[in-house]
């Protein structure tokens, strides 16, 4: 994978949060692969406690398995998840950090690490949409677990809307597009944004956006 040509440390992570709004809602749990050479030398999985006074909506325990009593009994603050996640970037000289639909995650992990004054952290590294990847490659729908189809992962790969286990599969499906074609490089820092609605939550300075289009030609990174 040409991505080792860039980078020694991939970070690979997901998030399983109370809702969509991340100025509003709150990760409840964050997962992380940390990958150097293709092989994963560390991770994270961690709860994360809601504010006194606040509950888990139902709808979300029924999509994720998370319960408030899970939370309560097994979650860490903010500042332990937002320490945590740093400490993954710690010794990196080129880092990548690369989530399956990123936009939505990295302005959920921004918040988080911001709240703990560590919002610098994600000045280093640059970014890697995998959903925008998967665009280019297949048609719709676009769900990890369609892409994890896709590419035969089912016998190694778990997609249970799980922190750690959608980044684990987030992973495997990043090195199953390369060996189809390597050119994720030339998706680094380039998003592709809803044809219709646009780009979702606040933009990253970093990050190029091209409206994606729903029929698959090129690739995102040749058109204009």
């Amino acid at each position: 994978m040409r991505l080792w040509e860039q980078f020694d440390r991939i970070v690979v992570f997901d998030t399983e949060t109370t809702g969509l709004d991340y100025r509003r809602d709150r990760i409840i749990e964050i997962g992380a692969a940390s990958l150097e050479a293709g092989a994963e030398v560390g991770g994270m999985d961690f709860f994360i406690r809601l504010p006194e006074g606040r509950r888990l909506d139902p709808f979300i325990t029924g999509l994720t398995g998370i319960t408030q009593e899970r939370l309560e009994a097994e979650g860490v603050g903010d500042g332990e998840a937002a320490r945590a996640f740093a400490d993954l970037l710690e010794g990196a000289e080129r880092p990548l950090v690369v989530a399956y639909n990123a936009q939505f995650d990295l302005n959920f992990l921004f918040y988080l690490l911001q709240s703990q004054g560590l919002g610098a952290v994600l000045k280093r590294p640059r970014f890697l949409d995998a959903l925008t990847v998967y665009r280019d490659r297949r048609d719709y729908p676009h769900k990890l677990e369609n892409a994890i189809a896709a590419y035969g992962l089912e016998d190694r790969a778990v997609n249970s809307h799980r922190a750690v286990d959608d980044a684990r599969a987030a992973a495997l499906l990043l090195e199953a597009m390369a060996a189809e074609r390597d050119d994720l490089e030339r998706y680094v820092d380039l998003f592709g944004a809803h044809p219709k609605y646009g780009v979702s939550g606040r933009k990253i300075a970093s990050v190029t956006y091209r409206v994606q289009p729903y029929e698959r030609g090129k690739p995102l990174y040749e058109r204009t």
